[in-house]
């Protein structure tokens, strides 16, 4: 008897070259092979949302909305698909339902078809807007469980929250492991008990990162799930998914139908096997299967990221402290799954902790927003002294917070004015506000470029090479490849390059400028030398400045805010007394151990 089909969702224009080489895949190498993608006969094909957004406008200057529109008109027999934050849809903050349902009816305006919907805590109360305006503009909102194992996750668990989520009125079920924690068994106890509970269909996303993903899918497919998301295998493995046409030929071999032609995948994977080597650059050691992160649940692209912060700072020695202070902090924050956001909360938290050699001296805007309840509920108890030394006297939020947001998308149209074109870029600053505002004054001065790709080398020249070389830092060796550099101006100059094979963005700042004579004319900052010095633990941008000379100020009162990793941290007056001088202003880039301020 013939056995039921199984549908792919492929993810080679999404998910896969973000896993693999930092989304940096831009859309002219996407859309030559959008003929035979169009015609495999995927059930979807995820395209859009996830850091692309982030990484279109910041590093490919590119308008995430224009390479949506031309997905769209090259793949018309086949649904599009899209992850969305929720309440956070792209970004990094909870936006205000007007937002949330421009962005719902312009993305599927523009092309999408299905969104998965996703909440970083699985706080269905994050979910209900974004539901709701996908339903109305009469699209597939798909509703996702996103997977961790924590003393508070389990299977009644996720099927109470599937519950609540059906109850919303989603299409389907999306079954979202990020990490690649999933284990065979795992996988056939949730999708049995989803298809006992439930009509719906059932999507499985799980990562190869632990390299059980081809396992999970074989068992979640005998338990009974629909769909399963893989990658062509030009963009398999490691951080990324099981191979698509190893699954295919499984399947088929085992009775089942897909829909899908090897002869044709071979095809596109011939072209993605190529386009992967143009972006050799991004490449990263940690694509290989890393069987580490069922110990530590640290994703691939999470590990990725802390191990540059580390070594940006010649700290990378406590990387291992830093994957031991992980489990701690997601413990006192009540084990939030490790998905954006909640992923660079917990992880900026535990190198705050290790390398200041206190925990909690210092605790980021972004925990103390999380412990107040702006990201919403917790899925277990939080630490209640460490939620009372964030959040201090300050009412805590037990309802959805976007209730408490008012009505922001005119607010947003009047703040970037002119420069708006559409309501699709309101949406872009909505995101990203700095990003997006550089992109559309560079779109409006015609002056876009994006980040240079670096040729590939070949023979005798790639080894003589000169913009390759090794650098010893604290007994730590790192390879470093640089791949190009921006304009030089008065204050900063850029270089892009790779780290141990990690792509990186290094500014490089003329802290005093330089004189006429070109000579410089030094560093307006010193090095900290006395107690009343402020300075910062992590480097990063100053994002505000909240003194000036002349203020008083007492031992922990806020004098200025930073970004590292993504995450907002304010600095703290470690003495009392009156702001002598200010050496910083908003934009600048700072390292550990400068004069920022000085009290006395």
């Amino acid at each position: 008897m013939a056995k039921r089909k199984i549908h792919i969702t492929d993810l080679i224009l999404r998910d896969a070259h973000q896993s693999l080489i930092a989304t940096r895949m831009r859309t002219e190498d996407m859309l030559p092979a959008c003929e035979w993608l169009d015609q495999a006969g995927y059930w979807s094909l995820e395209c859009w949302g996830g850091a692309t957004f982030d990484a279109c406008v910041r590093f490919l200057k590119e308008d995430p909305w224009v390479r949506l529109r031309q997905l769209r008109k090259a793949l018309p027999n086949t649904r599009l698909q899209m992850l969305l934050r929720g309440q956070n849809l792209l970004g990094y903050r909870h936006y205000a339902d007007d937002v949330v349902e421009a962005f719902c009816q312009k993305a599927a305006d523009n092309g999408i078809d299905v969104f998965r919907i996703f909440d970083a805590l699985n706080d269905v109360r994050n979910l209900e807007t974004s539901i709701r305006a996908v339903k109305k503009a009469g699209k597939h909102a798909q509703g996702t469980l996103c997977y961790t194992v924590s003393p508070v996750h389990n299977t009644e668990s996720f099927v109470a929250q599937a519950r609540a989520m059906v109850d919303m009125g989603i299409d389907s079920i999306a079954i979202k492991d990020m990490a690649g924690l999933l284990t065979p068994s795992a996988a056939a106890e949730l999708v049995g008990e989803l298809k006992k509970h439930f009509k719906l269909p059932v999507f499985l996303h799980t990562h190869y990162t632990s390299g059980m993903a081809t396992m999970c899918h074989w068992a979640a497919i005998e338990a009974g799930v629909d769909h399963i998301d893989t990658a062509i295998s030009a963009f398999a493995g490691g951080t990324s998914h099981a191979p698509t046409e190893s699954m295919v030929a499984a399947l088929h071999d085992a009775g089942y139908e897909t829909g899908l032609d090897l002869q044709r995948l071979d095809q596109i994977t011939q072209h993605f096997r190529e386009v992967r080597k143009k972006y050799h650059q991004f490449e990263s050691e940690y694509n290989g299967v890393d069987t580490a992160v069922l110990l530590s649940q640290v994703p691939g692209g999470m590990m990725s990221n802390l191990a540059n912060q580390l070594k940006e700072q010649g700290a990378l020695e406590k990387i291992r402290d830093v994957f031991a202070e992980i489990p701690k902090v997601r413990e006192d924050l009540g084990y939030p799954p490790l998905v954006t956001p909640t992923s660079q909360i917990v992880g900026t938290q535990a190198v705050i902790n290790v390398l200041s050699g206190k925990r909690y001296d210092t605790i980021t805007n972004e925990v103390k927003k999380y412990l107040q309840g702006w990201y919403g509920k917790a899925p277990g108890d939080v630490n209640q002294e460490l939620q009372r030394r964030a959040v201090g006297n300050e009412e805590l939020i037990d309802e959805r917070p976007a209730n408490l947001l008012t009505n922001e998308f005119h607010k947003l149209k009047d703040q970037i004015g002119e420069l708006a074109e559409c309501e699709e870029d309101v949406l872009t600053f909505a995101m990203f506000p700095d990003q997006a505002k550089t992109y559309l004054e560079q779109r409006q001065a015609g002056t876009l470029q994006p980040e240079p790709l670096e040729p590939r080398p070949t023979g005798k020249a790639a080894e003589s090479i000169s913009t390759e070389f090794k650098i010893t830092v604290h007994g730590e060796t790192y390879d470093i490849h640089v791949t190009g550099a921006s304009p030089t101006s008065d204050t900063e100059r850029r270089f892009y390059m790779t780290v141990d094979g990690v792509p990186e963005e290094i500014a490089l700042e003329s802290l005093g400028g330089f004189t006429k004579d070109g000579t410089s004319s030094g560093s307006q900052r010193s090095k900290v030398s006395k107690e009343g010095h402020v300075t910062t633990t992590m480097p990063g941008n100053i994002v505000d400045v909240l003194v000036q000379e002349g203020d008083d100020v007492s031992a922990g009162d806020p004098v200025l805010v930073i970004e590292a990793m993504k995450m907002e941290t304010e600095v703290k007056a470690s003495t009392s007394g009156k702001v002598a001088a200010v050496h910083i202003k908003k934009g600048d880039r700072v390292t550990p151990g400068e004069v920022l301020v000085e009290i006395e």
